[in-house]
């Protein structure tokens, strides 16, 4: 689904990622590992269209996206949740959503999706008329994931989802995600679920419960070498199993 290759991408004179490769086949959840400043963050936004790289390439579909405008690879279908979750202030948790639709053309289809992003969060539903500002920060990373999932993206990245949330919460979002990913595989399709969701997941290096726990394969980026480690897990391990 997604293969990124020897992709280099700077800030200003700062190389920031340094010629990483990679595959994201569909279905799966890949988790990138870092330390800050090891370019997780540029990574993803490279691969959303908000950055452009000085070399190498990236192909969605078999389609090169590295000059592809960020409006073209939401609608071809690619969302991410950003680090921090950037929710819309002064809006409602039900305008924030329906920002991440603002590219969608299927305007009958909708209700439809929002009551699949209330199902997989029902407090945002309770809350659907308050000012997004005023919720908790693991509510406002339930309302990111939900904004993200409105434009119905096939591959969906998670910038540290995690990040600044208690170990209660962050089990739930994680618990989630697996269920989002269980829910939209070939095997397991329905009618109303039409899309299967592959995830691309960028977390520090502070959570390999988390990555062991959520992720098909996962890559470690730093400072001296692109990927470092590239590994499947596979055995008797289950491949999503949930958080103890």
């Amino acid at each position: 689904m997604l293969k990124v290759r020897d992709l280099v991408v700077n800030y200003g004179a700062i190389q920031a990622v340094k010629g990483v490769s990679f595959d994201v086949q569909q279905g799966e959840i890949v988790t990138l590992i870092g330390a800050n400043g090891a370019g997780k963050s540029t990574l993803l936004h490279t691969i959303s269209g908000l950055m452009r790289p000085v070399s190498g390439s990236i192909h969605y579909l078999d389609q090169p996206i590295q000059k592809t405008a960020a409006p073209k690879i939401v609608r071809a279908g690619i969302s991410q949740v950003p680090e921090g979750r950037h929710i819309f202030p002064g809006l409602s948790v039900q305008e924030n959503l329906q920002m991440g639709a603002f590219l969608r053309q299927d305007r009958g289809q909708l209700a439809q999706t929002y009551q699949q992003v209330y199902d997989y969060f029902p407090i945002l539903k309770k809350r659907r008329h308050q000012d997004a500002a005023t919720l908790s920060g693991g509510e406002q990373q339930m309302l990111a994931i939900g904004r993200a999932l409105m434009s119905r993206p096939k591959l969906l990245l998670l910038d540290e989802p995690s990040m600044g949330l208690a170990p209660m919460v962050v089990k739930q979002i994680f618990d989630t995600i697996v269920e989002i990913n269980k829910n939209n595989t070939d095997n397991m399709k329905t009618e109303d679920i039409p899309y299967d969701y592959t995830y691309c997941y960028a977390t520090d290096e502070q959570c390999p419960k988390a990555v062991h726990c959520l992720c098909s394969h996962a890559a470690m980026l730093n400072e001296e070498q692109a990927i470092s480690l590239n590994s499947r897990f596979t055995g008797d391990q289950k491949r999503h199993p949930r958080l103890n």
